[in-house]
């Protein structure tokens, strides 16, 4: 049962690094060359939270913090900034998940978008303390309802595609005691 368990916890931090690369291409294409007055949800940290909150053996600090560096990186952000905030609220819904586990989908709901608006909130403190050139307010906190909107969608499709559903009592106290 423990190797069934690891092996699949290794397929899954695959597909977590395979889907996070697929975003970060996919957001790095040209479509457009006008820019635009509304943004999207940030799917990268949307997928980072809801596999954090509902399996968090599936993204450990370590790979979260290098996929959110790379993006950094590509997306030319003051590196580790956002990386940083993420794996902080990464963790924090982690050792949330427990007790979230036995809660409804609307009170993990908020807590994430707690998250969201923090990891927010920091970046753009930080920006503005180090006087570093932002995004408008506007656009980043459509970005952040947009985010926030979007959560049930991912989570839906976390579940239902990649069997992504909160760790069972018994799974965790394998994990736990097996590696």
């Amino acid at each position: 049962m423990n190797n069934a368990l690891l092996s699949r916890r290794w397929t899954m931090q695959l597909a977590f690094v395979a889907l996070s690369l697929a975003i970060v291409f996919f957001q790095l294409l040209p479509l457009e060359t006008v820019p635009r007055r509304w943004t999207g949800p940030d799917l990268l940290i949307l997928i980072t939270f809801v596999w954090a909150v509902r399996r968090p053996d599936y993204v450990p600090a370590i790979l979260v913090a290098v996929v959110f560096l790379l993006g950094d990186l590509l997306f030319q952000r003051p590196p580790g900034l956002l990386a940083a905030l993420t794996v902080l609220a990464c963790e924090a819904l982690k050792r949330r998940s427990r007790s979230l586990r036995d809660q409804t989908f609307p009170v993990e709901w908020l807590i994430v978008s707690g998250a969201l608006l923090l990891v927010m909130l920091g970046n753009r403190l930080v920006l503005a303390i180090l006087l570093i050139p932002q995004a408008p307010v506007g656009l980043t906190l459509i970005q952040l309802i947009m985010t926030i909107l979007t959560y049930p969608l991912i989570a839906a499709l976390s579940h239902f595609l990649f069997g992504v559903r909160p760790i069972a009592a018994n799974d965790a106290e394998a994990l736990r005691h097996g590696s």
